[in-house]
């Protein structure tokens, strides 16, 4: 959950992205506020716009249609790979989805099937769209593809979402096919990879041997915690990282830990012959309401070491055996390769 960025702030993530941004009139105060409220914003969701031309699509992106008024996104990508903004704020474009598929962006999660329209997407989302027929025929040109990515990657960036976080409507709303002619699938890898480069890196070039790729890590179900016994978290697997590295890493949990009782965690790292390196303990204590812990640390493995991540409850009163549950858990950090 976020609020929007500025109009600003937007602007200035596109272009450090790489993407060249034409601003369209008085873009920054173009919306559909009046409507209804814009924010707290999810994700990125993708269109095509059944046009052809830009300099029409541009327009009627931006003023719309009678039963349709604009602006119909936040920004138009062209064919020649430049982004236009037309609007920003609530904008007619994701209209009414599935709920389930909502949660599933909030929590970073694989997307359900959408079978329902009961929840307002234009609340929630930012909107590209892309010129494009929509016919499966009409080519999306390289340029245009690596602008998609681009402005998909540049607010996930900000926003510190992951990929899960850009959808197609046609993932959204039953019955809608776009964006048609490439993958939701496909263009969520090309911004997973985008994400472990910094802000408008371009494949082949050359980077600083130094540079660090994330970690990013995300469960939202729930994990019965038994006191006094070390546990180890689960974030999609059990391994946070392997192959030769240096990492430096932070685990947040969310739970109700209370008061006068103790959440203890430390990182370690796993050999294969079961033997381990076990980091520093990190002691969070209780307090009333929920509790939000961090547990940071920094190492390096070699090729066939794991790093993971484990804690443990004591409850203030030695003989309490209840146990506690952690209701969202996530590990983010950076990682640097061994050469």
């Amino acid at each position: 959950m976020s609020d929007p960025m500025t109009a600003d702030g937007f602007l200035r993530a596109l272009r450090e992205e790489g993407l060249v941004v034409v601003e369209v009139g008085d873009w920054r105060s173009h919306n559909r506020n009046h409507k209804g409220a814009w924010g707290p914003v999810h994700g990125v969701m993708i269109h095509h716009t059944v046009t052809r031309g830009s300099a029409a699509t541009v327009e009627i992106c931006r003023k719309g249609y009678a039963s349709l008024p604009g602006p119909l996104c936040h920004g138009v990508i062209t064919k020649d790979g430049r982004v236009h903004l037309v609007g920003y704020g609530r904008a007619n474009h994701a209209g009414l989805g599935d709920d389930d598929v909502l949660q599933a962006v909030v929590n970073e999660l694989p997307l359900p099937p959408d079978n329902e329209a009961n929840t307002d997407g234009n609340r929630h989302f930012y909107g590209f769209e892309c010129e494009n027929l929509g016919d499966g025929d009409d080519p999306w040109p390289a340029a245009q593809l690596d602008a998609i990515e681009r402005a998909a990657a540049a607010l996930c960036r900000h926003h510190g979402w992951n990929e899960r976080s850009v959808i197609g409507h046609l993932e959204w709303q039953p019955g809608k096919v776009d964006p048609r002619g490439f993958t939701m699938a496909s263009m969520r890898a090309r911004v997973e990879e985008r994400l472990t480069h910094p802000a408008g890196w371009t494949p082949g070039d050359p980077e600083e041997e130094d540079m660090p790729r994330a970690i990013s890590r995300h469960n939202p179900d729930e994990q019965q915690i038994t006191p006094r016994k070390w546990t180890t978290l689960t974030v999609g697997g059990l391994d946070l990282l392997t192959g030769a590295s240096r990492y430096q890493a932070t685990a947040h949990l969310q739970t109700v830990v209370p008061p006068g009782s103790t959440l203890q965690g430390r990182f370690y790292h796993l050999r294969p012959d079961g033997t381990r390196w076990t980091g520093p303990i990190v002691e969070r204590i209780g307090t009333d309401g929920s509790s939000f812990p961090d547990f940071g640390n920094s190492g390096s493995i070699v090729a066939n070491e794991r790093v993971r991540f484990e804690f443990i409850y004591y409850p203030a009163d030695s003989s309490d055996q209840t146990r506690i549950t952690v209701t969202d858990a996530k590990v983010r950090g950076l990682y640097w390769e061994a050469s």
